[in-house]
């Protein structure tokens, strides 16, 4: 009969380190993807964080610049409804439009610098990471 032991069949020393140290080479190369998984994943968010706040702030200046705009709109409309003649009405929509031109232009010029500078921004944030990730000093 049995006596409790499976005859002959040894794993050889060599075969268990071996083993033991492809488990553990395995171990490592998977911990150091998760590594670099997530500075990748917090690169990505950090970027998009960015993009967000400076999308945010565009958002808001054209907002400004929108409320502006209506405001000089209704306030031309006050000033025509009180106005005296047609004379008076044609320079007081005369006087509007050169200064909306005015405005306009530097509303124009201030969103495009800022888009401009959310554009280099992103640009900059991304060629470092490509920088940073391609790097074997990390």
């Amino acid at each position: 009969m049995t006596t409790g032991k499976t005859p002959g069949f040894e794993i050889p020393d060599q075969m268990r380190d071996l083993a033991d140290r492809s488990v553990e080479q395995a171990r490592k190369a998977f911990d150091d993807y998760m590594v670099a998984a997530r500075k990748a994943v917090g690169t990505v968010e950090d970027q998009a964080k960015t993009a967000k706040a400076d999308a945010d702030n565009i958002q808001r200046t054209a907002l400004e610049y929108s409320e502006e705009n209506i405001a000089a709109a209704f306030e031309l409309a006050q000033k025509m409804v009180r106005a005296g003649d047609v004379n008076e009405m044609v320079k007081l929509q005369s006087d509007y439009l050169r200064k909306q031109m005015e405005s306009l232009g530097e509303q124009v010029r201030d969103l495009g610098d800022k888009a401009t500078k959310a554009a280099q921004t992103a640009a900059q944030s991304a060629a470092q990471s490509a920088t940073r990730g391609g790097s074997s000093g990390d």
